[in-house]
């Protein structure tokens, strides 16, 4: 049995069958995680949504912002932008069964030596804390009224944690920091705008401000950042739909294995 990190598929199916060939992938012996943005940008997002559910249990993905936008337009809560690429689940016989499932996944997911989560932790958050404070978004998104959840999602504030923090504004915050977040600054403020690897003045990599844990951390959404593996830290984002590539570590022993990927967008994007 072996266990596979992969990056944002982000609608790459092509790209990710050929990596499932080049992993020799089988799903009776293998378990796939995906880092979150399996929709969106690329072509064949239904597709994508499909296969890995019907992987079960052998596949865990934790939600990114683009999974996340697509249920949000799905219940008509949020515009369509004109960069969205994901008309082929809205108008599938299949849509409402494919978003529910969406919604129900993880917002963050711990096992073992490993944690991941789509875009990053805030420094006040230790691994455990950071499990915690997902399962109350996942409670709100799983709940018969999510709806009312989904309609307080959207914004940037309040852009710094604190643990008084309540309402829609806590879930709000959670759900900013572990799907948008690339930089924050030490007492935990967060900066939504800057997309390169640059931090703007007073800001770090969300990963150097936190104090290392024993889990290593997985996670995607940063494509500028690209491929990034340290002590304490995994980056998977490798722009797969920017004409990049797909990649997918073997986390037992980190061996990493990556495929090449056309380009589906011209410009890099969040």
């Amino acid at each position: 049995m072996a266990t596979y990190a992969i990056g944002d598929v982000q609608g790459c199916f092509d790209e990710l069958r050929q990596l499932l060939d080049t992993l020799q992938f089988e799903k009776e012996r293998d378990v796939l995680w995906f880092v979150g943005d399996l929709v969106n940008r690329g072509p064949k997002s239904v597709e994508v949504l499909r296969f890995v559910r019907s992987l079960g249990d052998r596949a865990i993905t934790v939600l990114g912002n683009h999974d996340l936008h697509l249920v949000s337009q799905h219940e008509g809560i949020e515009r369509r932008r004109k960069d969205d690429t994901f008309d082929d689940v809205l108008h599938a016989k299949d849509a409402r069964d494919l978003v529910a499932w969406l919604r129900t996944r993880p917002l963050m997911h711990i096992e073992g030596r490993y944690a991941m989560v789509h875009a990053g932790l805030l420094p006040q958050w230790p691994i455990k804390k950071a499990g915690g404070l997902a399962k109350e978004v996942e409670g709100a998104l799983a709940a018969p009224d999510y709806r009312q959840f989904l309609s307080h999602m959207y914004g940037s504030t309040p852009e710094r944690w604190s643990d008084s923090l309540s309402g829609w504004e806590r879930l709000r915050a959670i759900v900013n920091a572990m799907t948008r977040m690339r930089f924050c600054t030490p007492d935990g403020r967060m900066e939504f705008r800057a997309k390169g690897k640059t931090p703007p003045a007073g800001y770090l990599p969300w990963f150097e401000a936190r104090e290392k844990e024993k889990q290593t951390i997985v996670f995607g959404h940063w494509s500028a950042l690209g491929l990034h593996l340290a002590d304490g830290f995994a980056a998977l984002d490798c722009g797969c739909v920017w004409g990049g590539s797909l990649a997918a570590l073997r986390l037992e022993d980190r061996k990493l294995f990556q495929v090449r990927c056309r380009r589906y967008q011209a410009a890099e994007g969040e």
